[in-house]
């Protein structure tokens, strides 16, 4: 069921029927006076539709008017959010920070990554072992079973989108900073990360 919508003229018409009656206080849309009272209007409108889009921007990836209360809930921006980011980039921060559950699985960072707008891949490396190990593998110490790898475009690109970016968003913006930090960040600490572009 679509949501209600009232428009300036709307309001204006609401207005004017709560003035008193009389010759003094004319209705006709022509007149100054009903001119003077639609400059009203608009305010009504917009606060009209505010409070219809209420719902929606409560929500962490549909927010607007309450992200930085989101970020303020999730402790938020840290430095991982970098020196100037988007509201889009911001947006998916808080997303991927309310939905994150925890956890040490490849599924879990490739899920987390992908929440930031990341497309990774995870390597997970082990020692050399007779009897296990191929022919060729590298040997390697005992370092090596702590060791993981997040595989990753060199510059992943965010692009401005209508409805998801605001008025001060560059047209485009790039890199990783994001991705390394949040992941640095939540992965096990007995482990060792690496990231690899592409």
């Amino acid at each position: 069921m679509p949501k209600p919508s009232y428009t300036d003229a709307d309001f204006t018409s609401a207005l004017l029927g709560l003035l008193p009656r009389g010759r003094v206080w004319p209705k006709d849309l022509t007149s100054v006076h009903a001119q003077a009272i639609s400059c009203f209007a608009p305010t009504f409108t917009r606060i009209s539709d505010s409070a219809l889009g209420l719902i929606d921007d409560l929500f962490p990836a549909t927010t607007v008017n309450f992200l930085s209360e989101w970020e303020a809930t999730l402790g938020l921006p840290d430095p991982c959010s970098g020196t100037q980011p988007t509201f889009q980039g911001r947006r998916n921060q808080v997303v991927a920070r309310f939905s994150n559950t925890g956890g040490q699985s490849i599924q879990f960072f490739t899920a987390h990554a992908a929440g930031l707008g990341y497309a990774i891949t995870v390597t997970q490396y082990s020692p050399f072992r007779c009897g296990q190990s191929t022919c060729g593998q590298q040997l390697g110490g005992a370092d090596w079973f702590f060791t993981w790898a997040v595989n990753c475009q060199l510059n992943t690109v965010s692009h401005f989108r209508t409805g998801q970016s605001t008025t001060g968003d560059p047209l485009s913006s790039w890199g990783n900073a994001v991705l390394e930090c949040e992941l640095t960040e939540a992965k096990p600490s007995h482990t060792r990360l690496q990231f690899h572009y592409s």
